[in-house]
């Protein structure tokens, strides 16, 4: 075994304990182990759950998006200090719930999806102000989580006036 491999930041099936449950959720099920944009992976991981969570009643899809998010700084910070690493980008379960918020209230058509999904993916990337301000300065688990809750929120909000504004409004063409 390479030493080198042993101070990688990218964790891989091996390095990780992939039959731990905390685990598997951090890292989204395994998408966070992408290679590449592993936070994109985790959130298209978000997708089926979403469509599945659409199919009950909005209590039940707000309950279990609330469960996940006050179970998030938990898990996240459970595999971070088992990694040994402040924020790993694969740890994704941070994604998967700020999705479930984005897309929280619209019903599950492929344009609600595919905005939601890159309304999120912006505000986490870009991190504008306030998601800005807490990813420095929170820590830990919910650090990890809350600059992606705040994702959330933001997307939800940009998803709402576009539905209003521009879709409702027929100035988006549907056809």
């Amino acid at each position: 075994m390479n030493i080198l491999s042993k101070f990688s930041i990218r964790p891989e099936f091996k390095t990780i304990n992939c039959l731990h449950p905390v685990h598997i959720l951090a890292f989204g099920f395994g998408s966070g182990l992408a290679p590449k944009a592993p936070g994109t992976f985790g959130t298209l991981a978000a997708i089926p759950l979403f469509l599945i969570l659409s199919l009950f009643s909005t209590p039940v899809y707000f309950a279990v998006t609330l469960f996940f998010m006050l179970i998030g700084p938990w898990i996240c910070g459970y595999a971070a200090r088992s990694l040994n690493v402040h924020d790993h980008p694969g740890i994704v379960w941070d994604e998967i719930v700020g999705l479930l918020i984005a897309l929280f209230l619209f019903p599950p058509t492929w344009l609600n999806i595919v905005l939601g999904f890159a309304l999120f993916r912006l505000f986490d990337i870009l991190k504008p102000w306030p998601i800005s301000w807490f990813d420095k300065n929170m820590h830990g688990g919910f650090g990890i989580m809350i600059d992606d809750v705040i994702a959330g929120f933001m997307a939800w909000f940009s998803l709402y006036l576009i539905n209003h504004y521009l879709i409702n409004l027929n100035l988006i063409a549907l056809t």
